[in-house]
């Protein structure tokens, strides 16, 4: 017997969802910033901007845009706009571990991309955590390009450091 594949939807996020999105945006930001921000900073970020009530709120909001679903489990998650006529930024978007190298970010950014296109945006950023193993090669290898970095002193005195890129739609 073979493999059986993977049912894969995009689709718009639902309030019942929240709890999932919540889950995997938490692990996954704390991978990003693993071994470079203390424990105390992660838990602030979290406990702002990844509770269930939190992402409920945001998912009324349209601030998170898709979810992929496999097999019927919520498996990524992503969130962007228009933030000028012509230029678009990803906010958010993470996949969960179990669930990665499926092609499931690349379905999910594209989906976003193509409703960028459509709003007349003709390039797109997006800021990755420096160090961010996944999210730096995936990014790279779709056409982003570094521009900067943004440095940021947190609430706990440390410093985040944010990597600028973009791309041409």
């Amino acid at each position: 017997m073979g493999e059986e594949k993977d049912y894969l939807v995009i689709r718009r996020p639902e309030i019942s969802d929240a709890l999932r999105i919540a889950v995997i945006c938490s692990e996954g930001w704390r991978q990003t910033v693993d071994g470079t921000m203390s424990e105390s900073f992660q838990r602030s970020i979290i406990s702002f901007w990844y509770t269930e009530d939190k992402v409920a709120g945001d998912i009324r909001r349209g601030s998170y845009s898709y979810v992929a679903e496999v097999n019927g489990v919520v498996a990524g998650v992503i969130g962007g706009g228009m933030t000028a006529l012509d230029t678009s930024k990803v906010f958010v978007f993470y996949v969960d571990r179990e669930y990665r190298y499926r092609g499931i970010g690349k379905e999910l950014l594209a989906k976003i991309t193509e409703g960028h296109r459509k709003r007349g945006a003709v390039c797109q950023w997006v800021s990755v955590q420096e160090g961010n193993e996944h999210g730096l090669p995936f990014y790279e290898a779709r056409g982003f390009v570094y521009q900067r970095d943004k440095k940021t002193k947190t609430e706990t005195g440390e410093v985040q450091i944010s990597r600028r890129y973009r791309r041409e739609l």
